[in-house]
């Protein structure tokens, strides 16, 4: 008898999908990857709220501190609404304890060079928060300036650290509109709690924003250089506070962190 012909099979023309249901095993499944964006901004959520309700407490600080350096409770918050940086605010009114109205021009250059850093935030952070819209139109100038006025050390550091852009932008304007709420009802708060305990200083608030500046700087002393230029400031504000007029030493040490910097001498020496 002829042998039979082997039965054709009709061929497979499925492409083979992976576990997650993607056509290519080597890419995620589009489910796959709207669920990591969606975890992504829940979490940069997560941390926005959490970093402002942390910094906002700060707030009651400063209020009691402003009405101990001569400001009156509706001057305290003004500043905080309109200037919003913690470091800017503590050194202005950290002056002006100090040396009184005659420190002022003092008191208000520190605060200045203090809020150069958020120019620096802003550069960095303009692509990311004010990038056009979906449908290609620009930001809107209210969006701008919005995102301008939020720009701080919190919200940018949420910001960067987030895994995709979207995340990002979730995490600087939940960070940033927390915060300002936040500082500026505890600035309230602690500027009627100062205006009421009159004498700030038998409390030892008067140590706060010393106190809360070292609690800034601390986690940034981790490299050499940063040490170096923290030492070195302290040491030279140290020497000019008996000889110069209040808030001036602390416009003199920041030559020391300008020059270091400038330079870059001690990344140097270690690098040679």
């Amino acid at each position: 008898m002829p042998e039979q012909p082997d039965e054709v099979l009709p061929e497979n023309t499925e492409k083979p999908e992976n576990a997650d249901g993607a056509e290519n095993p080597g890419e995620p499944a589009p489910e796959a990857v709207a669920a990591a964006r969606r975890a992504a901004r829940r979490a940069a959520r997560r941390d926005g709220f959490a970093v402002g309700l942390a910094t906002a407490v700060y707030g009651i600080s400063f209020g009691a501190l402003a009405v101990a350096s001569g400001l009156d409770v509706w001057q305290t918050c003004f500043l905080s609404l309109v200037m919003f940086t913690g470091g800017s605010q503590f050194a202005l009114v950290g002056v002006l304890a100090s040396g009184g109205v005659a420190a002022g021009g003092s008191a208000i250059a520190t605060a200045a060079m203090l809020g150069i850093r958020n120019v620096i935030y802003g550069m960095r952070m303009k692509p990311l928060v004010a990038a056009p819209d979906p449908d290609g139109r620009p930001a809107s100038i209210g969006r701008r300036v919005a995102a301008a006025w939020l720009t701080i050390d919190e919200s940018t550091a949420v910001a960067l650290a987030q895994s995709d852009d979207r995340a990002a932008r979730t995490g600087f304007w939940v960070t940033g509109v927390v915060i300002f709420v936040g500082w500026n009802v505890t600035t309230l708060a602690g500027a009627l709690i100062g205006d009421a305990i009159g004498d700030t200083r038998a409390w030892g608030l008067d140590a706060a924003a010393a106190a809360a500046f070292l609690g800034l700087l601390w986690p940034r002393l981790k490299q050499f250089q940063a040490g170096a230029v923290a030492v070195g400031a302290a040491v030279v504000a140290t020497l000019t506070t008996p000889v110069l007029m209040p808030g001036m030493p602390v416009l003199v040490a920041a030559v020391v962190a300008v020059a270091v910097g400038w330079f870059d001498l001690f990344s140097r020496r270690r690098a040679a």
